[in-house]
């Protein structure tokens, strides 16, 4: 999935804006993330912490939480090996979360 294509997706979503950069954008709900990207490969993804155990246990090539997100509720998605059904699963369940 490109960064392109994930802006399409979150952009379908309903109230979601784009802020940021032009190299790092973000996605916006409500004026709360629900994605932004790192860098060109990777992409920044807030989602529950009550369902962020089972998207790397069902994906561990596609997302990851480095130690310094361990306490937040984001996970890291591996653009360059992510399946775009996979990437934007998370990208739902950020946006389920920030929209209530």
């Amino acid at each position: 999935m490109t960064p392109e294509e994930v802006g399409r997706y979150a952009e379908s979503l309903p109230d979601v804006k784009r802020k940021g950069t032009e190299s790092r954008p973000g996605w916006y709900v409500h004026d709360r993330l629900v994605a932004r990207l790192h860098d060109e490969n990777t992409l920044v993804i807030r989602v529950p912490l009550s369902r962020r155990d089972s998207l790397l246990e069902r994906y561990p090539d596609s997302f990851g939480v480095p130690p310094r997100m361990e306490a937040h509720h984001k996970v890291e998605a591996y653009l360059d090996r992510a399946q775009p059904r996979e990437v934007c699963e998370a990208i739902d369940l950020a946006w389920q979360m920030q929209a209530e």
